[in-house]
């Protein structure tokens, strides 16, 4: 049985009347005929009301309305007091009321706006200065914001999903919508105004050449909220932009998996993904605490994960998998295979990887990892879709209390004309590979950063540690320990190090560990100091004139 409020009632206000003017017409006419069937007139202009009158809806002309046709070719349609007075109107204060009367304004008690798809057009590549600046739209945000601030009286609708919960209340409210409603239809409506400026402000200074503008506007939408943060007492949501442009963690597809991604897996799951974009041949990181525990490249996908997997084979428990080629059956294999026999060789079983992210998975492969015990539920796969080398021109942020530290992306690739020799060894060809390989890496490691790797893979990394030299004795340390084993080969490795190297102390450890060529970006005001070592330790060392901190 439908609810007949009282007409005065503080929380319900009847909607007699509702003015619609929508750019995407998706479900406009069907969302007016509903109101109709409820009695209210609808006030319309333009392509949407001829699209609600081919609905067979009454439709009043604004035009009509207001006395004045529409002019400057449709930019001025709704600018007139008839209209912002019907819907900015107080109809509880009697010189609102007086002057509603004096001047023939009739209330407008829902406002249903559909704003020109600015975004859209200015994402366009061929989109022109002037095409952009035509689909700023000036009537439909300036009704939205009337009606928002005045959603004590007016309901405003700004998206088609808020057609069917404005229809279901007036259904069971007799013609009203609740206070409630209201008050989050203006939230809505606030938010999706400041969201539509921000896009035309960075527009704006994007053609402007602008890259740092003296006011900084964000752009994102939440997508889901967390369980919690970094850590349980802190409560945590995840936002997306809205114009990423390459694959991406924002726009990755659950595939599959049960157990709620974290705050802590989407960050770690970004870093897997960042990683592996780094290389156009098969490639596999696995990111622990957002630091590389492995990484490898191999011309065979399989053979490059195994020789990943076994870079820290402790630290790949519980990892987020990132891979840059759709995963197979026989990938899906390897993956729970070697997780199993590792932890049962370390008398734990139940080891899983806790994401894999790739840009698709066959299905053979899903059916592989959900079938496995303690798996299915267990380990979410992402689809991000196919890495074609695209990359978002985006800023970075970095949160400090109080403010925001604003950069540019570190999207500098691994450029070998860049590289200058140094030392009186010259890298083979064998050697370049891997050094180029190693300074990939390290530009993904917490500094200070310092990598070891050989045969394109990660044998260990030092991360972020106060002391140069302390994350080199750390690397050297999980190098020796590649695969799990006692001793491992390292015989021939490569050394990076995300900035220059202060002073000789760290080709010690790399020496001792058989490393044969060292990659740095050079710099340090003990640059000869260093050079003449590794000459005299017969290391080849090439500077990069490039530094990758990450902190």
């Amino acid at each position: 049985m439908t609810e007949t409020p009282h007409r005065t009632d503080a929380d319900l206000r009847p909607i007699h009347r509702a003015l619609i003017s929508v750019y995407d017409k998706t479900g406009v006419a069907e969302f007016a005929r509903a109101l109709s069937d409820c009695g209210v007139e609808i006030l319309s202009s333009g392509g949407t009301a001829e699209a609600i009158e081919s609905a067979g809806v009454p439709v009043r002309r604004v035009s009509d309305w207001t006395g004045f046709p529409q002019m400057l070719g449709h930019r001025v349609v709704t600018l007139h007091p008839k209209v912002h007075g019907g819907i900015l109107a107080d109809r509880d204060d009697p010189r609102h009321r007086a002057d509603m009367e004096t001047y023939g304004i009739e209330p407008i008690d829902l406002v249903c706006v559909g704003l020109y798809p600015f975004s859209e057009v200015a994402a366009r590549g061929d989109a022109t200065l002037a095409e952009a600046v035509e689909m700023i739209d000036i009537g439909g945000p300036a009704m939205i914001r009337a009606a928002a601030k005045n959603h004590r009286h007016v309901a405003v609708v700004t998206t088609a999903a808020q057609y069917e919960p404005v229809l279901e209340q007036m259904r069971r409210f007799d013609g009203c919508v609740s206070a409630g409603l209201r008050s989050t239809l203006a939230r809505e409506a606030f938010a999706l105004s400041c969201e539509y400026d921000s896009a035309i402000v960075d527009y704006l200074s994007r053609q402007a050449g602008e890259k740092l503008p003296d006011m900084l506007t964000l752009n994102y939408r939440k997508v889901r909220e967390l369980r919690y943060g970094e850590n349980p007492h802190q409560s945590a949501a995840f936002y997306a932009g809205r114009d990423a442009s390459e694959p991406c963690i924002a726009g990755a597809e659950l595939v599959a998996g049960d157990k709620e991604i974290s705050f802590n897996n989407y960050y770690d799951a970004n870093g897997a993904l960042e990683l592996v974009k780094e290389f156009s041949t098969p490639a596999v990181a696995i990111i622990k605490h957002a630091n590389p525990a492995g990484c490898a490249v191999d011309d065979d996908l399989v053979e490059a994960y195994r020789k990943a997997y076994f870079g820290d084979v402790n630290a790949c428990m519980g990892g987020i998998i990132a891979v840059n080629l759709p995963v197979t059956a026989e990938l899906a294999t390897a993956i729970v295979e070697t997780y199993q026999r590792w932890g049962k060789q370390r008398g734990a079983g139940g080891f899983y990887a806790e994401i894999v992210i790739a840009p698709s998975f066959e299905k053979e492969s899903v059916e592989i990892i959900r079938a496995r015990k303690g798996w299915g539920p267990n380990v979410r796969l992402l689809s991000a879709g196919e890495l074609d080398g695209s990359r978002n021109r985006e800023r970075q942020l970095k949160y400090v209390v109080g403010g925001l530290l604003v950069q540019d992306r570190d999207l500098v690739g691994a450029d070998e004309s860049d590289w200058r020799v140094v030392t009186a060894r010259t890298p083979d060809a064998a050697q370049r590979r891997d050094l180029a390989f190693a300074d990939m890496v390290c530009k993904h490691v917490k500094s200070n950063a310092i990598v070891f790797a050989k045969d394109r893979t990660l044998l260990g990394a030092g991360a972020g540690q106060m002391s140069r030299v302390n994350s080199a004795r750390l690397a050297g340390e999980i190098a020796r320990n590649y695969g799990g084993g006692d001793e491992a080969d390292t015989a021939g490795c490569v050394m990076a190090s995300d900035a220059f190297l202060p002073f000789p102390d760290s080709l010690e450890w790399a020496s001792d560990l058989g490393a044969s060529a060292v990659i740095q970006p050079g710099g340090s005001k003990k640059d000869d100091d260093v050079v003449a070592r590794a000459d005299e330790l017969d290391l080849t060392m090439v500077f990069t004139g490039r530094r990758h901190f990450n902190h």
